[in-house]
């Protein structure tokens, strides 16, 4: 096909006019956006978990076992248990001090509820809560919180036993007091979301044991970190240190 010279300019205005049409009629700031609560995570998860795919859905294990481990570094916490259930779900529990349970003075919602809903919120920015850690700063299990299908939280503190759950990020039960206790501790239960993790939602158990493994040996000071998966018995792995300065592996 062949334009003469008058035909070409006229196909160049044509297309100019409408890039500027484009740029007055679509961009102003009603085509601007926020996302609220957790729905950046959900929206972009790569750039809080790493991705969708099963490193990234390991890697949620891995940040609510990191809040266990920080208690542990706090000198709050010597035991914790993993629990992979039978219907796709997996339990971390730990005998710390408890996520906080009392009204925040100035967000006016219980602690829990803060650091499980807010990024960036939680006790490891210079405010006493830890002096040493190994999560990620303010956005850990609360980006579990989101990428999952449900999610509860159960908090042993104060001699009361505090639920609270949880649905793709958002509160769908209050917290409540739903029994009293004698020790101390948080347990989290949460099951992946499909609708993010495509390519699978299956935990695997070897994956899962080598994470233990390695913060046994690498926190001592842990008496025993036990696992179960479904209905097998469960075991207890822990690294003791010998006379000589070494290590040897317990496992029960």
């Amino acid at each position: 096909m062949h334009f003469n010279k008058s035909e070409e300019i006229g196909c160049v205005g044509e297309v100019f006019l409408g890039f500027l049409n484009l740029m007055s009629d679509t961009y102003d700031a009603s085509k601007l956006g926020k996302l609220e609560g957790l729905e950046a995570v959900r929206k972009k998860p790569g750039m809080y978990i790493g991705g969708t795919d099963e490193r990234a859905l390991h890697h949620c294990v891995s940040e609510v076992l990191d809040n266990s481990v920080d208690e542990h570094l706090a000198g709050h916490c010597d035991k914790i248990d993993v629990t992979i259930h039978v219907d796709g779900s997996i339990s971390i529990r730990d005998n710390g001090r408890g996520i906080p349970v009392d009204i925040h003075p100035q967000y006016k919602i219980p602690g829990v509820e803060m650091v499980l809903t807010t990024l960036h919120s939680g006790g490891k920015y210079g405010q006493g809560g830890y002096k040493f850690s190994g999560g990620t700063h303010g956005v850990g299990a609360k980006c579990v919180n989101a990428v999952s299908e449900w999610f509860e939280v159960e908090v042993y503190r104060g001699g009361q036993v505090h639920h609270m759950e949880f649905q793709r990020g958002k509160t769908i039960k209050k917290l409540e007091v739903i029994g009293k206790t004698k020790g101390t501790g948080t347990l989290i239960t949460f099951k992946p979301d499909e609708e993010i993790f495509k390519e699978t939602t299956e935990f695997k158990a070897d994956r899962i044991e080598t994470r233990l493994r390695e913060l046994a040996f690498l926190n001592s000071g842990l008496k025993y970190i036990s696992w179960m998966n479904g209905s097998r018995r469960r075991s207890r792995i822990s690294f003791l240190q010998g006379r000589g300065g070494g290590f040897h592996q317990a496992v029960e």
